[in-house]
């Protein structure tokens, strides 16, 4: 981690923390983990449960979806207007409908299909975009108030 927030405060300029994480399903709980923390130390930030729910979406989708074994990246930026995430992996093919009109609703019966879904219905925006080794998928979430977030 590269950045330490030591007040509880918003922040008046960007921390942020990258880490590689194994190209497998353990990678999620390690994620969840990392924006918890993150978010934690400041006392007006985004929706903690929100940003590790969407985040645990990107990461699995990007250890499902994308090909070879090399690590993917997690970045978290904490900004003064909320927070970003970023799920760096080496596939260069866009995430699927995350910016596009959905044609057809997934399959109630299905297990996945949803969590595109819910990135675009719960994020403040969303996005993807080429790097040099692949794609970096993204969402934002605004500050919400101490009062209206979950202890």
């Amino acid at each position: 981690m590269n950045g330490l927030l030591a007040l509880h405060e918003r922040p008046t300029e960007s921390a942020s923390w990258r880490i590689a994480l194994p190209h497998t399903a353990a990678a999620v709980p390690v994620a969840r983990a990392l924006v918890r923390s993150a978010l934690a130390g400041v006392e007006h930030t985004a929706d903690c449960d929100t940003a590790e729910l969407l985040t645990a979406e990107l990461v699995a989708n990007a250890v499902e979806h994308t090909a070879g074994s090399g690590p993917i990246e997690l970045v978290v930026e904490l900004r003064p207007s909320g927070c970003q995430v970023e799920v760096h992996d080496p596939d260069p093919a866009p995430p699927g409908h995350l910016t596009r009109p959905v044609i057809e609703e997934p399959d109630p019966w299905q297990e996945g299909g949803r969590g595109l879904l819910l990135i675009r219905a719960l994020s403040s925006s969303c996005g993807h975009r080429l790097t040099s080794s692949g794609k970096a998928v993204w969402f934002r979430l605004p500050v919400v108030p101490a009062q209206r977030r979950s202890a």
